[in-house]
């Protein structure tokens, strides 16, 4: 038997709990992964919590990533003894996720534990990291370099805005931090942000075009703090949006897009190619200063995550939370 948390929705039972399972409980897949460690991100704590219908299908072991060694495979990508890590592909959505002792999961959506790397390291990073090297190499694709001016971070205080701030700043930008925790200024300046800027400042309904300040953004926010950031840019300015933590709607004119040229980024970290995927990691194992992930990061064990995914959308959990799912 092993440990795993497991969301339940039904009249005998509802909400998550940490349940002993069988190997046989484990859906199908050619590739069962003893998963050493896993991660929390906003959208494990929507599924925790239910605030947003992330899961598509109960019961369900949430957990969007995980890392571990390879047990089982019938995948001719992948022997016994392996290291892997796993990001997005519905796990922990619509397929048992990371947040357990095993995972058995179809091995295309696994890649290899880049080298030099950690599965701890991994796991600090996770989709967030994973996610923010995109936004970062989004923004490369589109031409914005350091000497193009400043860059804004929404959500800075978060794990994929804090990974971002980190990357960009490590890369030579001009970072500009946006919370609204003024008491983390301090931890974002460590990070390598030049500027803190007030959540109220972006968060509330603003004019369509504003006084132009930005070359590039990274969005985890969306609503109105991604219409403004959007009003905000420079000429041929570029946005990736990635996140939904103040809502899903997006309440802008075309005024940016129009007037100034500005590219707005979809990121989609979900379904992403084999090929984005393996890029995005190798230049994380490379470019990251894991002595700042450190001090970004904290460690529990999986007993704890239940707590701490309420926490995460409660605003209460800075930077990022390794699950080691062996304690």
């Amino acid at each position: 038997m092993f440990r795993a948390i497991l969301l339940e929705r039904s009249s005998e039972r509802s909400g998550p709990r940490l349940a002993k399972l069988e190997k046989s409980d484990l859906p199908e897949g050619d590739v069962t992964v003893r998963v050493s460690h896993s991660t929390l991100n906003y959208k494990d704590g929507l599924a925790f919590t239910g605030k947003v219908p992330v899961v598509r299908s109960y019961p369900m072991v949430p957990g969007i990533d995980f890392a571990g060694v390879v047990e089982e495979s019938s995948n001719p990508r992948f022997k016994v003894g392996d290291h892997v890590i796993l990001n997005g592909f519905g796990v922990g959505e619509d397929h048992w996720g990371g947040l357990a002792e095993y995972a058995r999961v179809k091995g295309d959506w696994l890649i290899p534990l880049p080298k030099g790397m950690s599965a701890a390291h991994a796991m600090a990073l996770g989709t967030a990291g994973y996610t923010a090297m995109l936004c970062v190499m989004a923004l490369e694709k589109q031409g914005v370099t350091p000497d193009k001016g400043e860059v804004i971070v929404t959500g800075a205080g978060g794990g994929v805005g804090g990974i971002a701030v980190l990357l960009l700043s490590r890369l030579g930008y001009d970072v500009a931090a946006s919370t609204g925790r003024p008491e983390e200024a301090d931890y974002l300046k460590g990070l390598g942000a030049k500027t803190i800027i007030e959540r109220k400042e972006l968060s509330e309904a603003g004019r369509p075009l504003q006084k132009a300040r930005w070359a590039g953004a990274v969005d985890s926010v969306g609503s109105h703090t991604l219409a403004n950031v959007c009003a905000q840019m420079k000429d041929d300015g570029v946005v990736t949006a990635c996140g939904l933590a103040q809502g899903l709607d997006f309440p802008a004119s075309v005024a940016p897009f129009i007037l100034r040229g500005v590219i707005l980024v979809g990121i989609n970290s979900v379904y992403r190619s084999l090929a984005d995927r393996t890029e995005a990691w190798k230049r994380l194992a490379s470019e990251i200063d894991f002595n700042k992930v450190d001090g970004m990061t904290r460690t529990i064990p999986l007993s704890d995550a239940i707590d701490a995914a309420r926490d995460l959308i409660d605003g209460k959990i800075r930077g990022r939370v390794i699950v080691d799912v062996s304690k």
